[in-house]
């Protein structure tokens, strides 16, 4: 079979990192200075482009960092009985909840904090759909929790299995909905092998059409090999590889999806997101530094974000590379929720061992079954949606 060359195409350089200038203003900015720069900053550009937001806007929503606030989680999780075991950290044993009170605090305002009413009369009657892979359902999970607490007498319905998933405030028609979709493009099994397609997203696509709002998201499947990749051959123009260069098969892919969303997507009515690449903690030493004894093998253990605004390492900056350019070359305005950094900050915050998927014998051996991907719920996910929230209203 054929083989794609291993050579990566040329990227624009990642500028979300050193690229940064801040307009400082009073620590005491107020959520109201945050709501005229933010309404400003819709108003001066029609194409927000990605990575260079912070930018653009007196106010920079990703640069920040985490400090302990008492009035934090915004709900419990038992008052919450959409989130899945996988996520539900406090419900499977973790001793911990500190975890659980830490804000996000950008540099130079404050965040309005989640109005689950003002969600639910903002939207009515209209559909929001997270696309992409278990990231976006753990995202989804966390807005169901956020709304539901502001509103807990509402009728609601779940509906739905795999690849769609409903879930419907009735008293106000507002449908919020997770289609998984890990590499965004279309997957096929033909003689029991799965095909992925990189030109092809007609089959996915098409349960896209009917939400108002779309927040995308891809990039840890495109690393995936062995066991946990999602595909046995890859299609590209007709023809079948057993593997290419990973970064080459996202371009594609990725492009396939920016044709899709400028063809398909009725800009005076739907509003596209797309959600940066949330980090993994499974090696200690991307955060300890060569002063510290590592004492970890992954996130397990940890129970506390780290301080500052920056963090040393991550693992996906040359998917993200080229995740920002297809992005920019895109027609429709598409906000990237730059939740990486901050992201990277909450080693504490995955489910590692207090999770209701595994078993006892894989709890017992915490530095092979950890989860240092995934979420806990309550938990950061509630912090993405609180950007999306601003972001969508302000």
């Amino acid at each position: 079979m054929a083989l794609l060359s291993s050579q990566s195409p040329c990227h624009l350089l990642w500028s979300c990192s050193t690229l940064v200038f801040l307009v400082l203003l009073r620590s005491d900015t107020a959520s109201s200075a945050l709501i005229l720069t933010l309404r400003n900053h819709h108003n001066r550009h029609q194409h927000r482009r990605p990575m260079f937001q912070t930018n653009q806007s007196t106010c920079a929503l990703f640069a920040g960092t985490w400090v302990y606030d008492e009035s934090y989680p915004l709900y419990q999780y038992s008052s919450c009985p959409t989130i899945d075991p996988e996520f539900n950290c406090q419900k499977y044993g973790r001793p911990d909840s500190d975890y659980l009170k830490y804000r996000w605090q950008p540099l130079n305002c404050e965040l309005p904090r989640f109005n689950g009413l003002e969600f639910l009369m903002k939207m009515r009657g209209k559909t929001v759909m997270f696309v992409g892979d278990s990231l976006g359902k753990n995202q989804w999970e966390s807005l169901i929790c956020l709304i539901s607490s502001a509103a807990p007498r509402t009728e609601t319905q779940r509906s739905g299995g795999d690849p769609l998933s409903t879930f419907k405030f009735l008293d106000y028609d507002l449908s919020v909905a997770y289609y998984r979709a890990p590499y965004l493009v279309d997957i096929d099994v033909v003689q029991g092998r799965r095909i992925l397609r990189l030109e092809d997203i007609s089959n996915n696509g098409n349960a896209w059409r009917v939400a108002d709002v779309l927040l995308f998201n891809t990039g840890h499947w495109w690393n995936h090999k062995g066991s946990l990749q999602g595909w046995d051959l890859i299609e590209s123009g007709g023809i079948y590889y057993q593997d290419m260069d990973r970064l080459v098969a996202l371009e594609k892919g990725l492009r396939t999806w920016a044709n899709w969303v400028d063809s398909n997507v009725d800009r005076t009515r739907t509003r596209v997101f797309f959600q940066s690449i949330s980090p993994t903690h499974n090696d200690p030493n991307e955060w300890q530094t060569v002063t510290t004894a590592t004492t970890t093998k992954n996130c397990y253990g940890e129970t506390v974000p780290m301080s500052g605004t920056t963090y040393p390492t991550g693992e996906y900056p040359e998917l993200m590379r080229v995740e920002d350019e297809v992005i920019r070359d895109m027609h429709t305005p598409v906000y990237v929720l730059d939740i990486t950094m901050l992201s990277e900050l909450r080693k504490d915050g995955h489910p590692s061992i207090y999770s209701g998927d595994l078993s006892p014998g894989q709890k017992a051996n915490p530095y092979q079954s950890a989860d240092c991907s995934h979420w806990c719920i309550p938990g950061l996910p509630d912090t993405w949606n609180q950007l999306f929230y601003t972001v969508l209203f302000y």
